[in-house]
């Protein structure tokens, strides 16, 4: 039957992606197996043209094969094969193409293999759905990725482990692991050190030098810790949400593992010098200090520092309540504050010095010292107002120019008194108090005369001398400080000199000496436990010890790699010695069994390929530049260099030996492969190199040697299809003994020597491996597969030239990788970008063992390789800086003896080949540049052929010059051929030469008389030039050139026009006045105008609004105005005010108090507040709108004027052109060359001419196209006719002739007249006749008559002449008078506005004040808001302190009565005779002494007297209860005293002594719960002051904000001149107070009035008479009154009361009866609200519903995308053939169908409008209903 799958990666038996791991829940599925029957597998697998039906592809089995579990029945199987079929064809598949993991369900585990088929087969779609699912989301140019990297992280989450069985683990074990990757170190005990190398970490002892290894099985190490007192170690590993892992030492078993809120990575960890304290610093995003305690998997506290990364943290060694964390840029201590089971985090961030070593008191920004206030400016605010920041940016704004430039620390550590030093990257060292936080600087930069003064234990001679070796000489001008560690004695530092100083301190004073120098850049200090070794790590990789009670040199412990391993390699025989090189070609030799390194050697050049040869102990190192090195290592401990070749300009990629030792071949850039010699006997000669047409992505070697052969495979990348080409040729022996006869002179293969085949295959690959009978295994690049191929015809597909994969086998690895395959052909590995190596045995493909040496991190597996005997594998990382070398701990015995019996077989063969080549390579002298062998290639004497040098030959003789040692090997081939040719054809040579001379020679005198012909004759240029080959290739790159700077001019003019348009879009188009220019004609004077934009409609319906609001407040105050108090008050100073008002009238008052004279210009001033009314930010900002509108109105004014001095100019050029043209008339009538003044316009008055280019502007030659330069032709032959058609007109040319051209003579052309002389005039005068004479009279007559009348004329020509000049010069002149007057106007004018915009300012200025000011309170607000939280959770944090404590004191009085009972000694033993109580009473309170760790009792240790923490306790209980047991022995028993007493005695002690200590512990948590309250108190008193300076603050801003509404700004107009002063001093206006006017004149008013009233009030004296009568008439009034109200008294009796009245008159308490009416009615408001709330969450849970609708249908819509794209070239397809067939009538159809679609969108359209319509009229109707009948 066809096969069911769409693709062929869905089948198991191609490339299935069947995943052995484990999955997310934890459960261990079965893999899926391959298909049963053979037939699959002869068919090319499960994706052959046809499946077995009897054996379905999908049944899943056991993990060894075991217990198979299939189906029964054909029918079933069958089923279950069409609904997998089924689904797939519902989700459309048309192509797969990543592999994607595959999740079994339950099913398939032993519990459940009782469930049924149909249930299991359901499992199983469920996880198909879940693959195709994830194939079909990843794109395909993303397949790699999908496959791989994507896939790392989830594949680190799960411990390695996850996706390989337990027994696949274990078949490898790591025998030992090189290099270092970081300069992490740490002491684990006072002999061993560690450190992380990739994903492991070394335990080093450092008197053995024996190294122990401990795997982090998840992942690449991240931080590390180690604690030296403790024996632990503490690591994080690298992934998301990581984890700490703690191990003890030397089990290396794991105690516990810490898991934090850390997503990505931790960045720092350190234990505390006593206790189970462990603190972490996570990276970004959280940058988090958190505190533990590793012993009970607690976290204690932590703490926040956003964006600070730390570089540094350490705890206090006498206090592990402190700790101290440094970043690049400031130091923080930390203190633990501790409440019973409560740890809190302080932070106390520390004030650094700047580089000078200068502390400056820190400046608090936010609350300024004192408030400075100016009269003008205001209140000095703080700058966070200024900057408009109210909330937490306020506290912490600092201006830059407020930034200080301080020290950058590098390194800390503790002292014994709880210090911090602190080294900087400056060179100073700093001492920091822990408690105060205050900063002392110890010592400053120091100089380079005293570091050489100081140099006390290196001799300076010495030292120099060291440095002239090691050719790195150090700059001392720069001693910055790396590291640090504090001794018992001083403080020990180095950094960038590689010097070890000591620093003796006392107080602030210090004594240095150098204790070392090691001249490389120190990194870290540690320090052992026990203090007597002292670690020096250096950034290259090198570690020296260092004892300071011995004193002298430095001590290298190891020196490993600077850069990254890449690649390394078995040394023949291959189970003794192996090589490896770095990056930057740094080669190690190590011992094979336990790594130990035997020596190093460093060749200063990249490295890019390094390999071992088979036939001699040599190893070859490619280069970057394209050299070869060859090593000699016939001596491990002493390598030497003794050959280089330098093959090509291109990097060597990779080297590869056959087996044999035959031949080397090295892939090089550009797809060149050379092929080698390796003997040295035979000093490495290159045998011939080849070139392939594509890049080169792998090559594999395989020896043949019955057919003494060697194949090489390679394998090719194709761009243009997604497949891999395999490129396979042979090598024999016979290339090396007849080498010249299979290479070309120029070094390349000939076609003879080599037998090429090519092979197309199905599948993109990344690398392959070649085995015997055409077997080849190559690693797909699109999904994570190992694909098998047989290269026979029968394994082809219908393209005879691409092969059909024979079996796909799955790698379960991430990420792109490669094979490498053993040297007996047994094992194939592969090794990816997860870090993950897979051995898989080349028959079965079962997979024989997994190792996770390496992780995604790292870069993951760079290249390994196995060992010759098989049981050593060297693995290294890309970027981890780990070399790992694996071992076989479990592997069937026949594989050993197969592959010891093939490494024997091979042995044989190469012994004797072996031993003779090592003797030549030992023999071999050390390579130096110097030593190459120039000789075979010396220049033959050139003397014979050389030629003269000249522009065309001058770079003949360049090519023999360069010297062979520079050359690479194609270069000097290539030099070779060309000497060898030029002594062949010497003779020939010389001819030609000769033949180009003459031929030279001939031409420039061709050329030379070229130049002297005339122009119609001369030849051009390029046809002199013979060599049209090169003449056409000058001319295309001229051409490319042409078009390169045709196509940069384009992209520039382009560029330019763009830039013209915005400058026109924004000076020109966007004004409604353009800006010119009125210039004089005569005086170098000018005036501008203003250029006004259009004012937009925003600022005009401001303006509007304004206006109408300064409308209502004048009829306001004119309504105020007539109040008859205010009239009858003022009645009495309608004089004075008169006057006042005429004395306001006058103008020079007016403009003085407004502050401007713009009315006087245009500007209505009425309309402007008064300056004394401008108190509140409305009027200010209205009076800014008014202003800005008086000056746009007095500019268009001022506009006005100049546009009509402008229109007068163009009046009076035109005037003058008009007389000009008159004046040039009456020039050329009188014959006078006189130039004529013509005035024009500029273009700073005509400025659109700015916007136009003329032609004569353009200086360059214009560029004519072809048909431009056709038709300018065409219109100059026209013109050229239609010149010599004037010139044939024969009636012109008669009248021209007989009259002059014109047919009658004006008045204007008598000065052209001449009378002709007579023709005897030649005569001689003796000889005239008379009548001749008579005619010469005449015509003299005539003549003198004609002189008359042209003279005449003239007069009359130079007076007009005259008149015209005067009259221009007039008119201009009056018209200079018209722009000076507009000129001084607009000086005015500029005046007026500088008046305006000043108030302008001024008032923008206040606002900007006032709004300072509300952000400064609005920042106190939020700090007040701050504040009072943090008092509100310290009065919280009180409060429960105090409950605590009160609880804990109950507690402490137990254990005190407990302790008083246990105190009744005597008691308890009062049967004790009285001399033996008294001793046992002795006894009974004698104490050991307190035990003490090894540790605290060295002398070298300097924190020996640290204080022990509260989790001590119980340790040192322990200790104490072992020193009891001395006290307990017999032999202390008094004598007569009875054993069993004696027992009871000692119990009773031990009791008494474990009471008091828990009594101790418990007094000192009290004392610390008791000060932790304490702290708090402060707290709180400092907050509650922080809280009323707060208070006084928001006053002060409050007095503020009220004197700036107050108190204005005036800006008054004062006449100059008339300010006088009665002295010279200026008087002291500080205290005065400006006041108006009319405030004194109506003061004057109404003294006046007080006067007439004292006036009126007499009269009134003496008529009081009259007020008796007046007292009658109120009596008689008030009598009146009483009958009203008696009236009205029985109006109200007889009024009608209605139940309403009645329920308030006769309800006692009508109040509450109305409130329960109110009640009642909130309550069914409630139940409305609630049912509102119930309504809500119904909407918001349908909200909820339409947006998972709405991602549906974002998912569908991509899906239809997918599909429309297929559509679409489905469509253009279609397009493309309707278009060949180009048939009329499909096009009218579509026309036809395009204007139905269109009226079909118009009428849905119409459709949807009315809708709408119809909605909004019914929504009309329903509001008009519902205010008709508001009950419905």
């Amino acid at each position: 039957m066809p096969c069911l799958c769409s693709h062929r990666r869905f089948c198991p038996g191609a490339c299935g992606p069947a995943r052995r791991g484990r999955p997310r829940g934890g459960r261990e599925p079965p893999p899926l197996s391959r298909p049963l029957t053979g037939a699959a597998d002869s068919q090319g697998g499960a994706c052959g043209p046809v499946c077995a039906p009897t054996a379905h592809p999908w049944r899943p089995s056991t993990p060894h094969g075991g217990g198979k579990f299939g189906f029964q029945g054909k029918e079933r199987r069958v089923s279950a094969c069409v609904a997998v079929t089924r689904h797939i064809t519902k989700l459309q598949l048309c192509s797969v193409t990543s592999a994607g993991p595959l999740k079994p369900s339950r099913a398939h585990s032993p519990a459940h293999r009782s469930r049924p088929i149909s249930a299991l087969f359901e499992s199983w779609r469920v996880v198909l759905c879940q693959l195709i699912v994830e194939a079909v989301l990843v794109p395909r140019d993303r397949c790699t990725q999908a496959a791989g990297v994507g896939r790392m992280e989830a594949l680190a989450e799960a411990s390695g482990g996850r996706y390989r069985s337990s027994a696949e683990e274990s078949a490898l074990e790591v025998s030992w692991v090189q290099g270092f990757s970081n300069k992490n170190f740490s002491f684990i005990n006072n002999q061993t050190a560690c450190y992380p190398c990739g994903n492991y970490i070394l335990f080093l002892d450092i008197e053995t030098q024996k190294t122990t290894v401990l795997q982090c099985q998840t992942g690449q190490v991240g931080a590390f810790a180690a604690n030296g007192n403790g024996q632990v170690l503490a690591f994080s590993d690298r992934r998301l949400n990581p984890i700490i892992y703690i191990y003890t030492f030397p089990e290396l078993s794991k105690l516990t593992e810490l898991k934090g809120n850390a997503q990505l990575d931790y960045t720092l960890l350190a234990f505390s010098f006593t206790g189970p304290y462990l603190a972490s610093y996570s990276s970004i995003p959280e940058f988090i200090l958190s505190v533990w305690n590793w012993q009970e998997n607690v976290l204690l506290c932590s703490e926040s520092q956003p964006g600070v990364t730390a570089t540094s943290l350490s705890f206090n060694p006498m206090n592990w309540q402190q700790l101290c964390s440094v970043n690049e840029s400031s130091v923080t201590v930390w203190c633990i504050e501790r409440n019973n089971d409560e740890h809190h985090l302080k932070l106390n961030p520390v004030e650094l010095p700047d580089e000078q070593g200068s502390v400056s008191p820190h400046k608090d920004l936010f609350f300024p010292v004192s408030h400075s206030e100016d009269s003008y400016y205001g209140p000095d605010l703080p700058v966070s107002a200024i900057a408009g920041l109210v909330g937490d940016e306020a506290q912490t704004f600092m201006p830059r120019n407020y930034i200080k430039h301080s020290v950058h620390p590098t390194a800390h550590c503790w002292t014994a008194t709880s210090e911090i030093y602190v080294g900087c990257e400056e060179g100073s060292i700093l001492a920091i108090g822990a408690e105060t936080c205050s900063v002392s600087v110890l010592q400053q930069k120091p100089l380079p005369e005293y570091m050489y003064k100081i140099l006390d234990i290196v001799p300076c001679v010495c030292r120099e001398d060291r440095k002239r070796k090691s050719g790195k000489p150090k700059d001392l001008q720069k001693p910055g400080l790396f590291s640090m560690a504090f001794y018992d004695k001083g403080l020990y530092a180095a950094g960038s000199e590689g010097i070890l100083l000591f620093y003796h301190i006392k107080g602030q004073q210090y004594e240095m000496k150098v204790c070392a120098d090691i001249l490389q850049p120190i990194s870290s200090l540690i320090f052992s436990p026990d203090y007597t070794v002292l670690l020096l790590v250096t950034d290259q990789g090198t570690v020296y010890t260092y004892k300071p009670a011995h004193g002298g040199e430095a001590v290298k412990l190891l020196d490993t790699c600077s850069s990254c391993f890449l690649a390394a390699d078995f040394l023949t025989p291959g189970n003794k010695y192996c090589v490896s090189v770095t990056i930057s070609g740094e080669v190690q030799v190590w011992f094979v069994k336990d790594g130990t390194c035997l020596s190093k050697l460093n060749l200063d050049i990249e490295a890019t390929a390094m390999v071992c040869c088979p036939s001699s102990n040599s190893v070859a190192v490619g280069t970057k530049k394209g050299q070869i090195y060859f090593l000699d290592v016939t001596q491990a401990e002493a390598p030497r260099v003794v050959h280089r070749i330098f093959l090509s300009t291109f990097s060597v990629l990779s080297l590869h030996y056959d087996q044999s030792g035959q031949f080397l071949i090295a892939r090089a850039a550009e797809g060149h492969i050379f092929i080698l010699d390796p003997r040295p006997s035979k000093l490495f000669q290159v045998l011939g190199y080849m070139v392939l047409a594509d890049e080169v992505l792998d090559l594999s070697v395989v020896s043949d040697p019955e057919n003494d052969l060697v194949e090489v495979m390679v394998l090719l990348n194709v761009a243009e299809v997604q497949r891999a080409r395999l490129e396979v040729f042979f090598l024999s022996s016979a290339l090396i003994t007849d080498n010249d006869k299979y290479v070309t002179e120029q070094g390349m293969l000939d076609a003879s020597a080599i037998k090429r085949e090519q092979y197309d295959l199905d599948c993109p690959l990344s690398s392959a491996v070649r085995l015997k009978d055409n077997i080849v295994y190559g690693y797909c690049t699109c999904a994570p597969f190992i694909c098998k191929y047989h290269l026979s015809e029968e394994n082809m597909l219908e393209d005879p030239s691409v092969y059909l994969s024979e079996k796909r086998t799955p790698s379960n690895q991430s990420g792109s990788g490669f094979l490498c395959l053993s040297p007996n052909s047994r094992w194939l590995a592969s090794a990816a970008k997860d870090g993950v190596l897979s051995i898989y045995h080349t028959f079965t493909m079962d997979t024989l063992a997994q190792k996770h040496c390496h992780s995604y991190q790292g870069g993951g597996i760079r290249s390994m390789v196995f060992s010759l005997d098989g049981n050593f594998i060297l693995v290294n990382g890309e970027s981890d800086g780990a070399l790992v070398c694996l071992k076989w701990k479990k592997i069937k015995k026949i594989e050993v003896e197969e592959a010891a019996f093939h490494w024997q077989s091979l042995l044989a063969i190469l012994n004797k080949s072996t031993s003779n080549e090592n003797i030549v390579l030992k023999s071999m002298a050390e390579f130096t540049p110097e030593s190459l062998p120039e000789a075979k290639f010396k220049e033959p004497s050139l003397q014979s052929s050389n030629v003269e040098v000249t522009e065309e030959d001058g770079n003949v003789t360049s090519l023999y010059s360069a010297s062979t040692s520079d050359m690479t090997w194609i270069g000097q081939k290539i030099k070779k051929v060309m000497i060898e040719e030029t002594q062949r054809f010497g003779n020939q040579k010389k001819e030609l030469e000769m033949g180009i001379k003459k031929l030279r020679k001939t031409i420039q005198k061709m050329m030379h008389e070229n130049e002297q012909v005339p122009d119609i004759e001369k030849l051009e240029q390029q046809e002199f030039n013979l060599d049209l080959e090169e003449q056409e290739r000058l001319q295309a790159e001229a051409d490319q050139e042409v078009a390169k700077v045709r196509k940069e001019m384009e992209m520039e003019t382009l560029a330019n026009h763009y830039l013209q348009d915005v400058i026109k879009q924004e000076c020109w188009d966007a004004m409604c006045v353009k800006g010119c220019v009125v210039k004089c004609f005569h005086m170098p004077c000018e005036v501008r105008n203003y250029p006004l934009k259009e004012r937009s409609e925003e600022e005009l319906k401001s303006l509007e609004k304004v206006l109408q609001l300064k409308k209502l407040e004048t009829a306001d105050l004119k309504v105020q105005k007539k109040d008859p108090e205010i009239e009858s008050e003022t009645a009495l100073s309608n004089k004075e005010g008169e006057k006042a008002d005429e004395v306001m009238a006058d103008d020079g008052t007016l403009y003085c108090l407004t502050g401007s004279l713009s009315s006087q210009y245009g500007g209505d001033t009425s309309i402007l507040y008064h300056q004394w009314d401008l108190h509140t930010r409305e009027q200010k900002i209205n009076q800014i709108v008014l202003l800005k509108d008086i000056i746009y109105k007095v500019k268009i004014a001022f506009n006005k004027e100049f546009d009509i001095v402008a229109q007068q100019k163009k009046q009076e050029i035109a005037r003058v052109k008009e007389r000009n043209i008159r004046i040039r008339e009456i020039l050329a009538q009188l014959d006078l060359q006189v130039e004529v003044w013509e005035p024009a316009f500029t273009d700073d008055e005509i400025p659109e001419q700015a916007l136009t280019v003329q032609d004569s502007e353009i200086k360059a030659e214009k560029y004519l196209t072809e048909q431009e330069r056709e038709k300018a032709e065409t219109l100059a032959n026209l013109e050229m006719e239609r010149r010599l058609a004037d010139t044939d007109n024969e009636r012109l040319r008669a009248l021209n002739d007989m009259m002059g051209g014109v047919l009658e003579v004006k008045k204007e052309d008598i000065l052209k007249i001449d009378i002709p002389p007579p023709s005897f005039i030649s005569k001689p005068e003796h000889i005239w006749s008379d009548e001749e004479k008579e005619i010469f009279r005449e015509y003299e007559e005539k003549v003198k008559e004609l002189e008359e009348e042209k003279e005449k004329y003239r007069m009359i020509l130079k007076n007009e002449l005259k008149k015209l000049e005067a009259s221009i010069q007039q008119t201009t002149q009056n018209f200079d008078k018209t722009v000076c007057k507009l000129s001084e106007r607009k000086v005015k004018l500029e005046m007026v506005i500088y008046q305006e915009e000043l108030k302008i300012v001024n008032l923008i200025y206040a606002l900007l004040l006032e709004e300072e000011l509300d952000t400064r309170e609005a920042g106190l607000n939020h700090f007040l808001m701050k504040k009072e939280k943090e008092k509100v959770k310290t009065a919280k944090t009180i409060q429960t302190t105090e409950s605590k404590i009160e609880a804990y004191a109950d507690v402490y009085e137990n254990a005190v009565a407990e302790e008083d009972l246990q105190c009744d000694f005597t008691k308890e033993f009062a049967d004790v005779p009285e001399d033996l109580l008294n001793e046992l009473s002795q006894l009974y309170e004698h104490r050991p002494k307190t035990p003490k760790t090894e540790l605290l009792l060295d002398t070298a240790n300097p924190y020996r007297d640290c204080s022990v923490s509260v989790e001590d306790y119980t340790e040192a209980l322990t200790l104490l209860m072992k020193a009891m047991d001395e006290l307990d022995s017999p032999e202390h028993m008094p004598d007569g005293l009875d054993q069993s007493v004696w027992e009871h005695f000692c119990l009773a002690r031990r009791n008494k002594i474990k009471s008091e200590e828990l009594v101790k512990r418990k007094t000192r948590t009290l004392s610390e719960m008791q000060a932790f309250l304490q702290r708090r108190v402060d707290d709180n008193d400092n907050i509650t002051l922080e809280i009323e300076g707060i208070f006084q603050e928001l006053t002060w801003l409050q007095k503020e904000k009220v004197k700036l509404q107050l108190n204005l700004t005036i800006q008054f107009l004062l006449k100059q001149g008339q300010v006088e002063l009665e002295s010279t001093e200026i008087p002291d206006y500080s205290d005065a107070v400006l006041i108006n006017r009319s405030v004194i004149e109506e003061l004057n008013c109404a003294i006046m009035a007080q006067g007439e009233k004292k006036v009126a009030s007499m009269v009134e004296c003496k008529d009081f008479s009259k007020g008796i009568f007046q007292l009658e008439w109120e009596h008689k009034k008030m009598r009146m009154q009483i009958e009203d109200l008696n009236q009205k008294a029985r109006d109200i009796v007889t009024l009608h009361i209605s139940r309403d009245r009645q329920l308030f008159l006769t309800e006692l308490n009508y109040n509450s009866r109305i409130a329960h009416r109110i009640s009642v009615m909130e309550q069914s408001l409630g139940i409305m609200d609630e049912l509102h709330k119930k309504n809500v969450k119904s909407l918001q849970k349908r909200i909820k519903e339409l947006e998972k609708c709405i991602n549906l249908k974002i998912q569908a819509n991509y899906e239809l995308s997918l599909e429309l794209k297929e559509m679409l070239v489905s469509v253009s397809e279609r397009r493309h053939t309707s278009e060949a067939a180009d048939t009329k009538y499909a096009s009218e159809i579509a026309k036809q169908r395009y204007q139905e679609i269109l009226k079909q969108k118009h009428l849905r359209g119409l459709v949807k409008e009315q809708e709408e319509q119809f909605e909004i009229l019914q929504a009309e109707v329903q509001r008009l209903r519902s205010r008709t009948f508001p009950i419905l």
